[in-house]
């Protein structure tokens, strides 16, 4: 069964390839529904696949299909490498991608390029599955690029509106600091090991030397801080809300942003290699992120950009595992945050589906008894993410903790802090958009003004505070009633199944007992060897555990007294520094526009002067002495015979000054 591994990618590339040249032909919504079964079927084979990995040596089975680059000593094949890790990544990534497609199908009902919106979705999955199953570094970027184009395709799907365009190219060219990152790295695992393909290289880690592996892990944390958005890299990613919700879903939840995870676990014996220096700076980075963005999208009222910036913070919290050296536990909040980020993302699409196009939390309240299935799964992806017991993220939340305490109690500390700011601003948009009073119709004119009055006070050296979102488009109709409803069908089961396992995925790691950490066994023969030891006692466990349902629980009571109650102002929490980023994002827009152009022009004319100079030159004088050289050559026998015999004399003068006579 081992053996229709090559079919997980060929299925969504069949559905891309028919959509290319079929697709307006076959209109809505069969493209739709073609473009679903693909990848409901690459699910399918994906656990046919996985009953047959269990009967491998070490669940490890390698296929090679054909050479790709035959170059002297340097070889690159189309093979796949499918182990624990990687067939982990391929089940949640086609079965979460199979429900965002049929998601899509509702969500996307009457758009004009409705079968390009399904051609772009199988050629991003069939490019996350390239990234994830391929053998090599350089099939990894295949699929890695694959993953950066599609998402500027979909990021930008409505390019008609400007703010779209530019949220897809800021993605592109972000993006590419990282490939750069990516490149490099890739280079020296060749000149260093003569190799670029795992299972050659990887084992060969211990034995190199520690600078070279630093450098090597390092160049790929810059590619994986590009893809998977961590500071100061990860300015993209908010923006990227601009395209299509079920975008937002697939992109934020279980695919794009996870590579750079994927690939930092998938190295990790290059990280054991390098020094001590490199994973403290990966857990420092990873923890500043998850903190930084918490604080951000306490302040946010875009209900799309809370969830980003939500992102942005779990992913810096699965970096915070690999710097510790807890793999398991990075991958395990990986797939619990695939399928309770994939449930509000896609929660957060009904609700928009269901306010006519509205994003912003202030024209929200109430819409729990309108939109009841919405509303009840999306509870259980804010529980699930706000660490409540029994829920998924309470169990691989806790276990990153773990680890980090086993490193650091000040990364501990801080991941705490960041536990309590995440309960605390899930719970603010669960509070506005589904309690609290109804501010979505005619009588909200007045709550608006009010809101938009705030809005213009809340002002910093000449600054707009973000607050608002800027949703002007939205409040203009703020004088007609909108009547919210429940979203279709196919919208709303990929909702009830996400937060099934949203509800349940943490019993694949318990930390009661050997026994019941089946993740963690399943991913030894990966990270085994590299994986920090913890020796939990029955004390310290229930000690973790116990503080970290505390600090859930508190940080939803802050938001009730704050949101429900109104006890404290918000106004007080939700601060212009905060909303507009730490000002991260201007400050990088102003050096790119100001001292950072300039410098550019100043190496662009080091080039042209100076490199492209001396290359001129050298070309400009081999002209000039071929030119000179060419009057030599004239034509006439007599000029010949007079260089003949010339030369002849010369060689005689030159033996007899040899001759010891």
């Amino acid at each position: 069964m081992v053996e229709l591994l090559w079919l997980i990618p060929a299925l969504p590339l069949a559905g891309f390839l028919v959509l290319l040249f079929l697709g307006k032909r076959i209109g809505e919504p069969f493209a739709g529904w073609l473009g679903t079964a693909m990848v409901g079927l690459s699910f399918v084979v994906a656990l046919v696949v996985f009953a047959g990995l269990w009967n491998q040596p070490e669940h490890t089975y390698e296929l090679t299909l054909f050479t790709w680059i035959p170059a002297g000593s340097f070889q690159v094949d189309i093979g796949f490498l499918l182990d624990p890790l990687s067939m982990a990544m391929v089940l949640f990534v086609t079965g979460i991608a199979a429900l965002i497609h049929l998601y899509s199908i509702g969500y996307m009902h009457g758009d004009s390029r409705f079968p390009r919106f399904f051609t772009y979705l199988n050629l991003f999955v069939f490019s996350m599955l390239m990234l994830v199953l391929g053998d090599n570094l350089v099939l990894t970027f295949l699929g890695w690029e694959g993953v950066g184009a599609c998402s500027y395709f979909l990021i930008s799907f409505w390019f008609e509106k400007d703010e779209n365009a530019s949220a897809g190219k800021k993605a592109f060219i972000t993006n590419r600091v990282g490939d750069w990152g990516f490149m490099v790295g890739t280079f020296v695992v060749f000149f260093a090991l003569g190799t670029v393909k795992y299972t050659e290289f990887l084992p060969l880690a211990p034995g190199i030397a520690a600078t070279t592996a630093t450098f090597i892990a390092l160049m790929l944390f810059i590619g994986a801080m590009g893809k998977s958005a961590q500071i100061p890299l990860f300015i993209w990613l908010p923006d990227a809300m601009a395209g299509p919700t079920p975008v937002s879903a697939l992109i934020h939840a279980a695919t794009m942003v996870t590579a750079g995870v994927y690939l930092m676990v998938r190295i990790n014996p290059i990280l054991a290699a390098s020094a001590s220096w490199l994973p403290w700076m990966i857990a420092i980075i990873g923890c500043a992120t998850a903190f930084i963005a918490a604080t951000i999208a306490i302040a946010q009222q875009d209900i799309k950009k809370v969830l980003a910036y939500s992102t942005v913070s779990q992913l810096g919290y699965m970096f915070l595992a690999v710097g510790v050296g807890g793999y398991s536990a990075a991958v395990f909040h990986m797939i619990t945050h695939a399928f309770f980020k994939a449930l509000m993302f896609l929660g957060a699409g009904s609700v928009i589906h269901g306010m006519h196009e509205e994003q912003d939390m202030r024209r929200m309240g109430a819409l729990r008894k309108l939109m009841p299935v919405t509303a009840i799964t999306f509870i259980v992806g804010w529980l699930a993410i706000s660490g409540v017991p029994p829920f998924s993220g309470f169990w691989s939340k806790d276990d990153i903790l773990a680890y980090a305490l086993h490193k650091s109690p000040v990364l501990y500390v801080f991941g705490l802090i960041t536990a309590l700011m995440t309960a605390f601003y899930m719970s603010r948009l669960v509070f506005r958009v589904f309690y609290g009073d109804a501010r979505w119709g005619e009588s909200a004119d007045a709550e608006l003004a009010n809101l938009d009055a705030h809005d213009l006070s809340a002002t910093t050296d000449g600054h707009e505070s973000d607050a608002a979102g800027d949703h002007s488009d939205a409040h203009a109709d703020a004088g007609h009633a909108i009547h919210p409803h429940e979203s279709p069908r196919t919208m709303l089961i990929p909702l009830v199944v996400l937060a099934f396992f949203a509800a349940i995925a943490g019993v694949m790691n318990l930390p009661f007992t050997e026994n019941l950490e089946f993740l963690n066994r399943w991913l030894e023969p990966v990270v085994g060897a590299n994986q920090a030891v913890l020796h939990l006692g029955g004390g310290q466990l229930a000690f973790e555990l116990i503080t970290s349902t505390i600090v859930a629980l508190t940080g939803i009571a802050l938001a009730y007294y704050v949101y429900l109650k109104k006890r404290i102002d918000a106004r007080r929490i939700e601060l212009p520094f905060f909303a507009n980023g730490w000002y991260i994002d201007q400050g990088i827009t102003a050096f790119m526009g100001g001292i950072g152009r300039k410098a550019f022009e100043m190496i662009a004319l080091f080039d042209s002067v100076v490199i492209d100079g001396a290359v001129n030159g050298v070309g400009r004088a081999t002209r000039g002495g071929a030119a000179r050289l060419r009057n030599v050559q004239n034509g006439y026998v007599r000029w010949y015979a007079l260089m003949i015999g010339v030369g002849a004399v010369f060689i005689v003068a030159f033996v007899l000054t040899q001759v010891n006579f």
